[in-house]
């Protein structure tokens, strides 16, 4: 058998490897827990969708956001680790696709969070998924001895926090299980400021931004998706008509500029310490949670204009486009800044922003969205273009 043809072992130790890696692209199993994650944010805007039109504004928007946040840390935790212990034999293989199929029963429990404040399935299914990535960790303690402190208190840290969460279903609703899951949030985020003390794990920075990038254009080709299927319901239902082609073509444009600056190649993440990767990592939950929120604000714009929205204002229903793509430039201006880059960018994203959340109370709020997003674009190949004359 050539050397070409040679099986791959079934066991590799779980040992770091080099951050320095030529070559480090996305794997097709990263690609797969991606493309399955996706379903669970399809679930996630469809339920805050619902409730804006429904108008349940509130508690739509409190269950998107505490649901958005279980995919996010579960998928952020995943890709991490599989940038720095990536072995891809038959183990890791095994226990990725376990994580896979326990993201598959948290998209089965996001309608029962939107109904009732039902976290049981959810729950569940993250649980599924934390418990596989801490027999990861715990195969790269023993494996990475440089860097068993380090995995060890990753793999006690999440282990006991999956305690705290099935606990937490033992609480009656309200108050004090919105408490409770706040509680559970700061433990989450606090497991990897511990556990990275005694020697942080290693990362492939551009692995990393490669992976962050394509869940950006999951994420914002399922609200592509979400607006394209309203469009066609109410041209189905409705017929042909200007309004409903021009908002169409709005939100088709406003989308493309969101991909556009987001991979506005004059910003490149800068993560050369550990406070600039924690910011990386942690700040990308507003700019998933808002890509996603765009494309659900998209589909109560039509059902606004249909007059299936109960009992809502225009502004609201405009603010459910116009905020998330307001969020999503801010976010992405931090998420860039550095100083290399040209000031007009900066500056021209954040004027942009609130030019963005201005639109709520005006006429016609998608049309103005994408035409400011189109000048914004246009200033960014501008500055782009001129520095490289220069």
């Amino acid at each position: 058998m050539s050397e070409h043809t040679a099986a791959r072992p079934w066991y590799v130790p779980m040992r770091a490897r080099h951050p320095g890696e030529s070559h480090r692209v996305a794997t097709p199993l990263e690609l797969l827990f991606d493309l399955c994650f996706v379903v669970a944010v399809a679930q996630a805007a469809a339920g805050l969708d619902h409730g804006f039109i429904e108008n349940h504004v509130g508690s739509a928007i409190l269950a998107y956001l505490m649901t958005f946040f279980a995919i996010w840390w579960a998928w952020m935790n995943f890709t991490w680790f599989a940038s720095a212990y990536d072995t891809d034999d038959v183990p890791y293989r095994l226990l990725v696709l376990v994580q896979i199929a326990g993201s598959l029963v948290i998209a089965a429990g996001i309608p029962r969070v939107f109904a009732d404040q039902d976290f049981t399935v959810i729950v569940i299914g993250y649980v599924i998924m934390r418990l596989a990535l801490v027999t990861q960790w715990l195969r790269a303690a023993a494996a990475d001895p440089p860097h068993r402190r380090t995995a060890t208190r990753y793999a006690v840290g999440v282990a006991m926090v999956q305690v705290y969460w099935v606990l937490l279903l033992f609480l009656p609703h309200g108050v004090w299980l919105f408490a409770g899951f706040l509680g559970g949030v700061v433990l989450e985020l606090t497991v990897p400021v511990i556990a990275e003390r005694p020697n942080a794990t290693t990362y492939h920075p551009h692995h990393i931004a490669e992976r962050y990038g394509l869940f950006t254009v999951i994420v914002l080709g399922e609200s592509v998706t979400a607006a394209t299927l309203a469009f066609q319901d109410a041209l189905d239902t409705s017929g042909a008509s200007a309004t409903i082609i021009g908002m169409a073509a709005a939100a088709i444009v406003t989308m493309f500029c969101l991909w556009w600056i987001y991979f506005d190649h004059e910003s490149l993440p800068v993560m050369n310490a550990a406070r600039a990767a924690f910011a990386w990592g942690y700040g990308h939950y507003f700019l998933f949670a808002a890509a996603a929120a765009a494309g659900a604000g998209l589909v109560v714009a039509v059902a606004y204009e249909q007059h299936r929205a109960h009992g809502i204002s225009y502004p609201l229903s405009a603010a459910l486009t116009t905020v998330p793509v307001a969020i999503f430039l801010v976010v992405i201006t931090i998420l860039r800044a550095h100083p290399g880059r040209p000031r007009i960018i900066p500056w021209a994203t954040s004027i942009a922003a609130v030019l963005v959340l201005a639109d709520t109370f005006i006429p016609a709020p998608l049309y103005v969205t994408a035409g400011v997003l189109v000048v914004l674009v246009a200033v960014l190949i501008g500055a782009t273009r001129s520095r490289t004359v220069a």
